[in-house]
């Protein structure tokens, strides 16, 4: 089973996929190291794990996911308490006075001694000590590409060469852009955490006629909860007295608030607004929907893009290459040119600042994570950025028909009268015939008549297998049923080719007309087809088990592209396979989530009407929109091409700039603190815009 770690202190990017990479190779099957969430999911021996760990990466403090408040939201920063941050600003400060001070002295008044020089060692150990102790401690480890250590050595090489104030610049501006690229890190944690902090604190406890404050971890099975209004729903639970609105927006994505009365179920992460709910517990915490919604976002990172995958392995190469460049620039050029080492050395500690892919690797994984924060804020859970990459490509939609684009629930929606009888009529004696029948037909006719009926007036009833009934209703005698109805009582009729689902209705031996009964198409279903299309997807279709009279005219309606009906499970497979032979990118099936499994997971993505937290659903689909409208799937193809964007927006910046810098330093043109922007501002840069998916 996985077991959680919660990484205190993470702050590197590139240090994540180092420490990923070495569980890997120590023979870990299952090991992921989420940066944006400071976590490592690993299945093994966690012991053997922690020590890896601390080996890659010596000032990480690992801690048990248990220890710590299971993982989801710890209620502090280890990086940014008010003690850290206090201290880092006050050594800033000392450091930028003291280097102040040393400008000065050396280049106004001219003295360039040992004073001087001290002056500048002090500022540069106050602000870099813990740069050069990380230096120090992970090239003991074996780790000498880590940003620490470029850093140590450009700096430590411009003291070599004189040029003290350089090289104290360079530390001050890399701390400096450090700290600030910290927080911006944290505020982007804090901005997805939020989206996600849907996690009741407390709950009440109903024991022994008095109400206990308890932690919802403390839940159990068969436990009666009070929740009061304004409170968040702990876990899930069915409400045995009461009634209220609630908001759902936080697994939803919907403003609108939904009523809920006895008997209902009530999810963990909904608000209760108005009344006071007694709710009977059905699921402990870690297994309530609110839980698997947070477990599902916040791992969604082990399903990793071919992007990250590709800056990951880009990244392995890339530093050392960089490294080897700077050193055949510092000793290449003086031994074939006879030149002096000093300006060639220089350059290539402008390089060696310049070396460190933090940039790329630091906003490529918070872009995803913010995309499928902001996805799940509206909604829609994505198991992973792959398929938030996937749902990007889609060029193919396939809409399942019951309980996707329609309602499920079967209404009369036309009328049509025959022989002088009226509508009234019709709905009044087809009402009482079907009286006794549990069929949605004849339940979406009673519903249609709408008033209450008389059972008296049935004198007699029988159920024609296969063809409808008939039925006594005082003195009139009435048939309801399918075409093959009228031909066996050889009654005369003109509408043997009506479309749809029909209920023939004939009084008294004479043909009274028709009722149309269609299952509801939703309200948004229309949207969500012009907006796919909007969107520029080439095909929209329909693949439904319903006959092909239905299918078309809801296709028809909804201005679909095509559909394929009646068709068994594994026909709707074949139909997606079919699909995928003929799309120009990836094929997305929208279904139900239960009926729907084997095409779900055939299908480039499959998308399930999540149903508020079916477990089906969730389990089964690589997306689940959880209110069940199809609308939100062009939200979220808009979503998956924003953070795309955003991720190859930083990628070419960042490249562009530092492989710009790296031509500029070696040609001589670049200074050492114009490369540790090219290094901490690029970074800082491409964290901020990242977190524009969140907005």
């Amino acid at each position: 089973m996985p077991q959680k770690l919660i990484l205190g202190g993470l702050d590197c990017a590139s240090c994540a996929y180092e420490i990923e990479d070495a569980l890997k190779k120590e023979g870990f099957e299952f090991a992921l190291v989420n940066f944006a969430t400071k976590e490592a999911i690993i299945e093994d021996d966690v012991e053997k794990a922690k020590e890896i760990i601390k080996k890659v990466e010596p000032d990480v403090e690992v801690m048990e996911a248990d220890d710590h408040g299971h993982g989801h939201d710890h209620g502090h920063s280890h990086e940014h308490d008010g003690g850290d941050f206090r201290k880092t600003v006050y050594q800033i400060g000392v450091s930028l006075a003291l280097f102040a001070i040393g400008i000065v002295m050396r280049y106004h008044y001219g003295i360039d001694d040992a004073f001087v020089f001290g002056i500048f060692l002090a500022s540069y150990l106050i602000s870099g000590w813990r740069v050069l102790r990380s230096a120090v401690v992970n090239s003991i480890h074996g780790n000498l590409f880590d940003e620490n250590f470029l850093i140590a050595i450009a700096t430590i090489g411009a003291f070599l060469i004189r040029e003290y104030p350089e090289g104290v610049a360079v530390m001050l501006f890399y701390v400096v852009g450090e700290f600030f690229q910290d927080l911006a890190v944290d505020r982007s944690r804090r901005s997805i955490k939020a989206l996600l902090a849907l996690k009741a604190e407390y709950a009440n406890l109903l024991r022994d006629g008095e109400i206990i404050k308890v932690k919802p971890e403390e839940l159990k099975v068969g436990d009666v909860i009070i929740i009061k209004p304004g409170e968040r729903v702990p876990v899930d639970g069915v409400i045995i007295e009461g009634e209220s609105t609630v908001d759902t927006s936080a697994l939803t994505g919907e403003s609108v608030p939904r009523t809920v009365k006895e008997g209902e179920e009530i999810l963990s992460g909904m608000v209760n607004l108005s009344g006071v709910l007694k709710v009977q517990v059905t699921k402990e915490l870690s297994e309530s929907t609110i839980s698997r919604i947070l477990e599902l976002v916040e791992n969604a990172s082990a399903r990793k893009a071919k992007t990250e995958k590709f800056i990951t392995r880009f990244a392995h190469y890339y530093t050392p290459a960089v490294v080897g460049i700077a050193a055949l620039i510092a000793v290449v050029p003086p031994l074939l040119t006879g030149e002096p080492f000093t300006p060639w050395i220089y350059r290539a500690l402008v390089i060696l600042v310049i070396s460190c892919p933090c940039a790329l690797v630091l906003s490529i994984p918070l872009g995803y994570f913010g995309g499928i924060g902001r996805a799940a804020r509206e909604g829609i859970l994505v198991k992973g950025s792959n398929y938030l990459d996937a749902l990007k490509e889609a060029s193919i939609v396939a809409f399942d028909k019951t309980g996707t684009l329609t309602k499920g629930v079967f209404k009369v929606t036309r009328v049509e009268t025959r022989n002088g009888f009226s509508e009234e009529e019709i709905i009044r004696f087809a009402a009482l015939a079907e009286a006794h029948s549990n069929h949605p037909i004849a339940k979406a006719i009673r519903e249609a008549y709408g008033e209450e009926i008389n059972e008296a007036e049935i004198v007699e009833y029988e159920e024609i297998a296969g063809h409808g009934v008939r039925a006594r209703i005082d003195g009139t005698e009435v048939l309801v049923g399918n075409d093959r109805l009228l031909h066996r009582f050889k009654v005369e009729h003109d509408t043997c080719r009506v479309k749809g689902t029909v209920a023939h209705v004939v009084i008294n031996g004479k043909y009274a007309g028709y009722i149309i009964i269609s299952d509801e198409i939703k309200d948004d279903a229309p949207l969500a087809v012009k907006e796919l299309k909007r969107l520029g997807i080439k095909k929209v279709v329909m693949v439904t088990g319903d006959n092909k009279d239905v299918a078309g005219e809801i296709a028809r309606q909804l201005g679909l592209d095509g559909f394929y009906a009646e068709l068994l499970p594994e026909d709707k497979v074949r139909v997606i396979e079919e699909l995928e032979k003929e799309a120009q990118g990836k094929v997305v099936f929208v279904g139900d989530g239960i009926n729907d499994a084997p095409v779900l997971a055939r299908a480039d993505v499959g998308v399930a009407m999540g149903a508020l937290g079916s477990d089906a659903a969730i389990e089964t689909a690589d997306v689940v929109i959880m209110d069940d409208k199809p609308s939100k799937l062009p939200r979220g193809i808009r979503i998956a091409r924003k953070t795309q964007r955003i991720v190859w927006q930083n990628i070419i910046f960042a490249l562009a700039v530092k492989l710009s810098f790296i031509g500029l330093g070696i040609l001589g043109d670049a200074t050492m603190w114009e490369a540790v922007f090219a290094d901490v501002g690029v970074a800082l840069i491409a964290v901020f815009n990242a977190m524009r998916i969140l907005r």
